[in-house]
């Protein structure tokens, strides 16, 4: 099971081409990176904005939110709603069940594109935040995400904060990270009523 304290905002259409050259200029290490792109399936659940499950590359996943932590405001422009997760990864060895063909002829299941920039971020001892390549062997940290997202012939698109590590330090990785990445934002207000998780999002969309 994987732990995390989480900030995430949605908000219809393409990425604004300030926040991308914001996100690739200040918060990339390699500002030439290529985003990673994938197709996710997500099991549509009414009225259950706290349980997310997906397949995703072979993989079952279900989260589950375990507390709503309240609004995290950065300066004049960002204030999100904090969530604590629990995630669950389900593998199957042979690859023939957790498959996208499986379910893709039931409504309830929606396929979701996803076009990602990822840049994670190492949360030193002494609480100062470093950029890294890959979050592998890191005790706490925290990771920035932007994402382009198509479903169902609509574009859609997400900034997130997920921090890991040990549970009593998640809620101080998440904010030292977001008051660092956050000094240098000078994009649109990202608004706290902009801010859940997929399954609320997906609720909203009214699938």
């Amino acid at each position: 099971m994987l732990t995390s304290n989480e900030l995430r905002w949605f908000y219809p259409g393409r990425i604004p081409e300030d926040i991308k050259v914001w996100f690739q200029q200040h918060c990339l290490i390699n500002q030439e990176q290529s985003p990673e792109k994938r197709d996710d399936v997500y099991l549509y659940v009414p009225e259950s904005d706290f349980l997310g499950i997906k397949l995703r590359q072979g993989n079952l996943e279900v989260k589950w939110r375990t507390a709503e932590l309240g609004v995290l405001s950065f300066g004049e422009l960002v204030a999100g709603k904090a969530e604590k997760w629990a995630k669950w990864t389900c593998s199957d060895s042979t690859g023939e069940i957790f498959q996208p063909a499986t379910v893709l002829d039931k409504s309830s299941w929606v396929t979701m594109q996803k076009v990602r920039y990822l840049q994670p971020y190492q949360v030193l001892p002494d609480f100062s935040v470093q950029p890294v390549v890959s979050d592998e062997n890191i005790d706490n940290g925290c990771s920035l995400e932007i994402t382009e997202l198509l479903i169902q012939n609509n574009t859609w698109w997400s900034l997130a904060l997920e921090a890991n590590g040990e549970d009593f330090r998640l809620m101080t990785n998440l904010q030292v990270t977001a008051e660092s990445i956050f000094t240098t934002y000078r994009g649109a207000k990202l608004l706290a009523i902009n801010s859940y998780a997929y399954p609320h999002w997906l609720s909203i969309l009214d699938y």
